[in-house]
């Protein structure tokens, strides 16, 4: 490449660097905070959650037909603007502790999780029951930091805006790559950096496979 040409991609690739850096400048020290306490959570007492609320909640008349209009119904109910993230339905069943001779069975139970990165609520109904039990996690800033980490009960702009922290990222890497091949004399010492730095990774990676 002829000097006018290396110039002009130089120029052009810390343009490019410097932009792409400072979109996503504010997600990196979001993430970069929340991963430093997932990574050391057993070190760092931080304690994640703040309240922990159980309570009832009576079923209308008529009640809710079947798990999915009773998670409808739910989300209605307790004002959330997110429908559940979950909803599992465990049969009637003979109770463990029931005799094999005459079997007591164990009726329906349903399990609700609406997941927000303020807080996480489920809600437990077992069949024939007039009420459904909700038990209610409100979190500390550290829990709130790491539901949106992991993209927790996020709507799926959230998801996105997040994939493209992923994609900075990864033009980062390349362009900073790029930059060093374009400014440096000494291309073997950071090809050997590099190379070094994959290696290690890789090699951790691999050994907890």
């Amino acid at each position: 490449m002829n000097s006018p040409t290396r110039a002009n991609a130089t120029i052009w690739l810390r343009k490019a660097h410097g932009w792409i850096g400072l979109w996503g400048a504010t997600l990196g020290l979001l993430f970069g905070f929340s991963g430093i306490w997932l990574n050391h959570r057993a070190v760092l007492k931080l304690e994640p959650a703040a309240e922990r609320d159980n309570s009832q909640l009576a079923l209308p008349e008529p009640a809710p037909a079947d798990a999915q209009a009773m998670a409808r119904w739910l989300q209605s109910a307790l004002a959330l603007p997110q429908p559940a993230s979950n909803v599992r339905v465990e049969k009637a069943r003979p109770a463990p502790w029931a005799e094999a001779a005459s079997p007591a069975m164990q009726p329906a139970h349903w399990t609700f999780n609406f997941n927000a990165p303020r807080s996480q609520i489920q809600a437990e109904y077992w069949a024939g029951n007039h009420a459904v039990g909700v038990r209610r996690t409100d979190n500390g800033v550290v829990a709130t930091l790491t539901s949106l980490h992991k993209g927790i009960g996020m709507p799926v702009a959230w998801i996105l805006l997040v994939d493209t922290l992923a994609g900075s990222l990864i033009l980062l890497s390349l362009s900073g790559l790029a930059l060093w091949m374009l400014t440096r004399r000494k291309r073997t010492v950071g090809l050997a950096i590099l190379g070094t730095a994959l290696a290690v990774t890789a090699g951790l990676a691999i050994a907890h496979l």
